[in-house]
């Protein structure tokens, strides 16, 4: 059996009490029974029962880290971008569920007994249910990667407008006015935060943007096949495609490699997000970084701060986006 308080305590000739204040760090004794506690605690290789240690304190040592749908719209780098910058934040003492909204009928799982803390990751304007079920609770929440209206709620996310407008000045500047645009998902909030960035883009350089170069993408691979496909049958078709996310970059690279267009030379193709494979295509994709891994750490941070200490007032916190310039654009006024 294993080293318990009650044996710390007859060492340190306390009560089991004031061991237990001290490993909770406690104010409320002296730092020299503190610091005595500790190295007897040490000396003895004592490992706390956090199970126990959590019933007694009323908590469950779990954050939860939820996704819109973890199967849908979802790439698995976007999910590990944002696991890896939860988990360099939080520590050994805390157990990380990763879930899916979509994964439920109802919320009735999700209470402060088994929660101390949940980050979402949200990508859809649907999400607000389960924001305010989590409210209702009690339970600390920071919203990530999509922008609320209720200032209540601490929410944490790139500027996914500024770096789609970004994106697009730049392909103008390389010369290109025959610009495309291959959607996201039309029920994720990034998709049209990346839409008006586009779309804003053209119009501050007085282009008028056209109804057929707009085509509607699911955030895969396969879509942003299909989508350059459709755009390669138009009678005049574009110079440049902007993908409103690396998959469907990665996807139209392939369509029109398979319809023998050489990209950069006689395409060019833009992405968002840069995800690990960006780097490693044939050319390699010119994108947006979009910094999931920063915004999950910074949401991590704040989680555990209002988990000790709770807001009455949430906050918003913008981290930039900034545009990767690889090789799939060419310039084309120096030809």
């Amino acid at each position: 059996m294993g080293v318990t308080i009650k044996d710390i305590a007859k060492l340190a000739n306390v009560s089991h009490t004031t061991v237990s204040r001290a490993m909770n760090n406690s104010p409320h004794i002296k730092e020299a029974t503190k610091r005595k506690i500790l190295e007897i605690a040490e000396k003895l290789n004592y490992s706390p029962d956090y199970h126990a240690r959590g019933l007694v304190l009323q908590k469950s040592y779990t954050i939860g880290l939820f996704f819109t749908s973890i199967a849908d719209g979802t790439s698995s780098s976007f999910l590990v971008e944002a696991i890896k910058g939860v988990n360099s934040v939080i520590d050994e003492n805390f157990n990380l569920f990763i879930r899916g909204i979509s994964d439920y009928e109802d919320y009735s799982f999700i209470t402060n007994k088994r929660f101390d803390g949940i980050l979402l990751m949200s990508q859809s304007d649907e999400d607000n249910t389960f924001i305010y079920h989590v409210l209702d609770k009690n339970i600390p929440l920071v919203v990530l990667n999509r922008e609320l209206e209720d200032r209540s709620v601490t929410n944490i996310l790139s500027n996914d407008k500024e770096g789609a407008y970004q994106a697009v000045n730049y392909l103008m500047d390389s010369g290109h006015q025959q610009i495309a645009l291959i959607e996201g998902r039309e029920d994720f909030r990034s998709a049209h935060e990346r839409k008006a960035g586009f779309l804003h883009a053209l119009i501050d350089r007085q282009i008028q943007p056209r109804k057929e170069y707009m085509i509607k993408g699911n955030y895969d691979m396969q879509s942003g096949y299909d989508g350059l496909k459709q755009l390669l049958k138009l009678e005049r078709p574009p110079s440049a495609i902007f993908c409103a996310n690396d998959d469907m970059a990665i996807g139209a690279m392939n369509a029109a490699f398979e319809a023998g267009l050489s990209v950069p030379d006689e395409l060019s193709i833009i992405g968002f997000d840069d995800i690990g494979f960006s780097q490693y295509t044939i050319p390699t994709l010119t994108t947006v970084k979009r910094p999931i891994e920063k915004i999950s750490k910074a949401g991590a941070e704040r989680i555990l701060q209002l988990m000790d200490q709770p807001a009455e007032r949430g906050e918003k916190q913008f981290i930039n986006t900034e545009l990767i310039i690889r090789n799939s654009v060419s310039n084309i006024n120096s030809k």
